[in-house]
């Protein structure tokens, strides 16, 4: 019998969605090197995951210390498309079974942001004063990967897209899985070939930058060596623990650089993910409903943060710069009855309008988010209420203003963390009617953030906004 394929609603959805938001990112793809050891731990079609890694790493620049990075899991695995953290794609070749199994090749087109450029703000050392910043890129690339039992090939070329460097790098690595028990680990050796525009790009000096302790200098075309080991734990059949040491060989022309410190790159990794993938994939069932979400809501007023409105203390609005959004999210489930527990979890994607009331243009925001939805409450069965909490990705196709207005001076990011906490009761409980049963009104936070100014991925933002709205849900 002929397997029935899941249908495509949410994959297409989910990922075509994260596909535009990614592709429009004009923020920071992998530091010096790498082929993305750490993420690439889900393979199963359907599967999804959320998690955070923290990259502590050496900076290359002379005084530029060590840096502490927080870098979001936002993990699918599709039958066609994938994302991993910063890289989106399509599988173009999927042998993704045989793969599973130990052997097969993988070819997939993809954008990534790449994790690499000048500290931001406060964190610039004096080596790097008076320059011009060299910002995060977007590239667009191509990877081959082959599996055989003995370990992994992969060959990657990527070409920054965002006229940021303008360059090019082609990466080769190897890799080997060993497992025992709940145990992975995974040494990988790779090398990049980066050609002279990505180079002078981020590691050279323009005569206009030049000074007496900092004379010109173009490092030219090299290439960069990277070894690792990563690991995984399973802690159970969901959560993971991740893990990692790596260590990046700089080429001479780098090296070589009046701005660059060291020619070793030592960097640890700690982090963990939940799998959604270890259940049954609710979306896929012919029954399985879909949520409409409509929603209108008002920027809460300065100092009347996400905290402090979540448990009851603010709701005041700005009156002052009195913005607003309005929006429609689309969701479908994962899991349904977690355990057994009154807990499930959704898949969701939203497009907000912000209207900047004349302040600045208005623009669009892309919302992709996975919701832990919560129903245990004593009277939910005469009065169902539900509890969410949402976590994702926020792309905006301009930074909202009163981002910016609270950001004066200070860096914005078009694609921020986001969160949606949300509170709810039934309208068919509330009124006695049956065909409304599944029908919500209820109250929400829209917040975008970037977790306190400590992930390159999310532009090094320490702020962010928080929009308080009231919308109806209902499933059809």
């Amino acid at each position: 019998m002929k397997r029935k394929r899941p249908t495509p609603s949410l994959s297409s959805i989910f990922c075509a969605t994260a596909f535009m938001a990614c592709s429009f990112a004009t923020v920071p793809a992998h530091a010096i090197g790498g082929t993305e050891p750490l993420v690439d731990i889900l393979n199963a079609p359907g599967s999804a995951g959320l998690g955070f890694a923290t990259r502590i790493e050496a900076s290359p620049y002379v005084g530029g210390g060590t840096r502490y990075d927080l870098l979001p899991l936002y993990l699918y695995e599709g039958e066609r498309l994938f994302l991993h953290a910063n890289r989106v794609g399509i599988k173009l070749i999927n042998q993704g079974d045989r793969i599973k199994e130990g052997f097969g090749q993988r070819l997939d087109l993809f954008v990534e942001q790449r994790l690499e450029g000048h500290p931001i703000g406060d964190k610039l050392p004096a080596s790097l004063a008076g320059m011009a910043p060299r910002d995060s890129g977007i590239d667009l690339g191509l990877s081959y990967k082959y599996r055989e039992p003995w370990g992994t090939l992969q060959a990657e070329l990527v070409h920054d897209v965002g006229s940021t460097s303008k360059g090019t790098e082609a990466r080769f690595g190897y890799s080997y899985d060993w497992r025992s028990g709940a145990f992975l680990l995974r040494p990988t050796l790779s090398v990049s070939y980066r050609d002279a525009n990505l180079n002078n790009y981020y590691y050279g000096v323009t005569p206009g930058e030049a000074a007496a302790t900092r004379p010109a200098y173009m490092p030219g075309s090299g290439s960069n060596t990277q070894i690792g080991l990563y690991g995984s734990y399973d802690l159970s059949t969901r959560w993971r623990l991740l893990g990692g040491l790596s260590a990046t060989y700089l080429g001479a022309g780098i090296k070589n650089s009046p701005i660059v410190q060291r020619r070793v790159l030592p960097a640890v990794y700690v982090g963990a993910v939940y799998d959604f993938g270890g259940h049954k994939r609710e979306w896929a069932e012919e029954n399985t409903p879909t949520y409409f979400k409509a929603l209108y809501g008002r920027a809460s007023e300065p100092g009347c943060h996400l905290a402090r409105i979540i448990t009851a203390r603010c709701a005041s609005l700005d009156n002052t710069n009195p913005t607003s959004i309005a929006g429609i999210q689309v969701g479908k489930p994962f899991i349904n009855q977690l355990n057994g527990w009154p807990l499930d979890f959704a898949g969701y994607v939203g497009v907000t309008q912000h209207n900047d009331r004349g302040l600045q243009p208005n623009g669009a925001q892309l919302d992709l988010f996975m919701k832990a939805i919560y129903t245990g409450f004593p009277w939910s069965d005469r009065v169902k209420t539900r509890l969410g909490l949402g976590v994702g990705v926020s792309m905006a196709q301009r930074v909202p203003y009163t981002e910016v207005s609270s950001q004066a001076g200070k860096t914005t990011s078009k694609l921020l963390n986001y969160m949606d906490p949300t509170i709810d009761i039934s309208l068919g409980d509330l009124i006695g009617s049956r065909a409304l049963k599944e029908t919500y009104f209820g109250f929400g936070v829209s917040h975008r953030s970037g977790i306190f100014g400590a992930s390159r991925l999310l532009g090094n933002v320490n702020g962010g906004s928080n929009y308080i709205y009231t919308y109806l849900e209902t499933a059809l």
